[in-house]
């Protein structure tokens, strides 16, 4: 099997946008569903709907590919799982090391979904001289002082950061120096990288932050509409809730109203 190294995607030389790169993993992870159910075609409208994108826009992402599917049948799930995964390069090994053996850099290494799609954990590595040799999940950590004869003996091109903020820098531009080009990074920072090198941002709490600004418009939007009520509209539902008042109070011991009221 071809390594990372010396065979890279061919996405930019066949101009797919980076929009559509960037959709693609979520079309995979749809058909791969259907895969595992046996499903043998979809069309578009479902596939579109289970990757959470509109159908003109998957279907214009695919015309990249060269695969147009067949009216009133749809598209093959199993030829499209090999088509996008060839696209993305997940047909060859890429060997990843992980930097950074914290909570979130362990829980990186316990994570099953790597080999499964054509990643391969090289290396764990991490600083801290207590950690080197202790095993997590099922690998031994290694010390920050072999990384770049790691990165070289097992022909890595794909680094994954999750070291603290303060260490980010300095472990990317080791990583790069010693022939990595592309950095998902998990550290709450900005990375500097030279020409050439990629570099995704994970950062669960940006993510938060955009979901705190929907929910706080949303709660001003309720109360925008609240206010925006007629005045009438408001003041019937006062008289009605005054008229339930009055109706409560003047019910008998057993809960309904007396039928004589008392003068």
């Amino acid at each position: 099997m071809a390594t990372g190294r010396t065979h890279r995607p061919a996405t930019r030389s066949r101009g797919i946008p980076e929009a559509t790169v960037a959709r693609l993993p979520l079309y995979l992870r749809a058909l791969t569903a259907l895969s595992e159910r046996s499903v043998p075609t979809v069309s578009s409208e479902e596939l579109a709907t289970a990757a959470g994108v509109n159908s003109a826009k998957l279907r214009k992402d695919f015309s990249y590919l060269g695969s147009y599917g067949t009216r009133g049948v749809g598209y093959d799930v199993e030829y499209l799982v090999y088509q996008i995964s060839r696209e993305l390069g997940l047909t060859q090994d890429w060997p990843v090391v992980i930097v950074g053996i914290g909570n979130l850099g362990a829980a990186l290494a316990n994570y099953g979904g790597f080999a499964s799609r054509g990643f391969r954990v090289a290396a764990l590595i991490d600083a801290d001289p207590a950690m080197a040799g202790k095993p997590v999940a099922g690998m031994p950590v290694q010390h920050t002082d072999e990384l770049e004869k790691i990165i070289n003996d097992n022909g890595v091109s794909i680094g994954v950061i999750a070291t603290p903020a303060g260490a980010a820098q300095q472990v990317c531009e080791r990583l790069v120096a010693a022939g990595v080009t592309s950095i998902l990074n998990f550290a709450p920072t900005v990375l500097s990288v030279p020409e050439g090198v990629d570099v995704r941002k994970v950062d669960l709490s940006i993510e938060l932050q955009i979901l705190a600004f929907h929910e706080q418009r949303k709660a001003g939007e309720d109360a925008a509409a609240e206010a925006a009520l007629p005045a009438v509209a408001r003041d019937d539902a006062a008289i009605e809730a005054a008229a339930d008042n009055v109706a409560a109070s003047r019910k008998g011991p057993d809960g309904d109203v007396p039928a004589v009221m008392p003068a």
